[in-house]
């Protein structure tokens, strides 16, 4: 089984909405993702309740079948998506892949 963790920082205000309201937004992004992505095995989405200057604003924690499944996620066009409205608030970024 293959986990994927993405931290993100994200900026303290967008055109239309405040850091707390895009933070909402993404993990509902994300957490529509399974609905759309077969491969996705299990996928939580978590704003961070306790900040300090070492920690992220929210986090993905997500695992796969394997290697090809999460390439297949990583391409589809669902994840893309989301993929692209990240990039235009997101400050950060984080990766983590590893095989269990």
């Amino acid at each position: 089984m293959i986990t994927h963790i993405v931290q993100w920082k994200v900026k303290d205000q967008d055109a239309d909405l405040d850091k707390k309201g895009i933070l909402e937004k993404i993990k509902n992004l994300l957490e529509e993702l399974p609905a759309e992505i077969p491969e996705i095995i299990s996928l939580q989405a978590g704003i961070n309740e306790k900040p300090s200057d070492a920690a992220s604003d929210i986090v993905l924690l997500s695992t796969f079948a394997g290697w090809q499944d999460l390439e297949a996620y990583q391409v589809h066009p669902a994840h893309v998506a989301v993929g692209a409205y990240l990039k235009t608030v997101v400050t950060e970024r984080r990766v983590v892949d590893f095989e269990d």
